[in-house]
């Protein structure tokens, strides 16, 4: 599993292409209704994006935001930023340019 525990309350995500993307993703929706942490994820090696992906993303995002809990997506490449685009969820997450740039932004906050 590509989890890694950033800090006591930060967890960051090295996301994949399916299968691996729906089992981490679902994995962190889990674990933040145990033990709720601000989340960074890393798409820098996701090639696509498909709607059972986009459910989880929207299902983790519900879930930190329920826990008061900041969820940042960076690293996204630009084939995966049309989906985010045409679909609208640009304007739903918070997004940062690379892993550095998120954990900073949540590092000050």
């Amino acid at each position: 599993m590509a989890i890694q525990e950033w800090s006591d309350n930060i967890v960051m995500v090295n996301l994949l292409d399916d299968p691996d993307f729906s089992d981490d993703v679902t994995a962190m929706t889990e674990r933040m209704e145990k033990a709720p942490r601000n989340i960074v994820l890393d798409f820098t090696k996701v090639k696509f994006l498909n709607s059972s992906n986009i459910s989880k993303l929207l299902k983790l995002r519900k879930t930190t935001l329920d826990a008061k809990k900041r969820l940042y997506l960076c690293g996204i490449p630009i084939q995966v930023w049309g989906v985010f685009l045409l679909t609208g969820l640009d304007t739903l997450f918070d997004v940062a340019e690379d892993p550095a740039s998120a954990l900073a932004s949540l590092q000050m906050k």
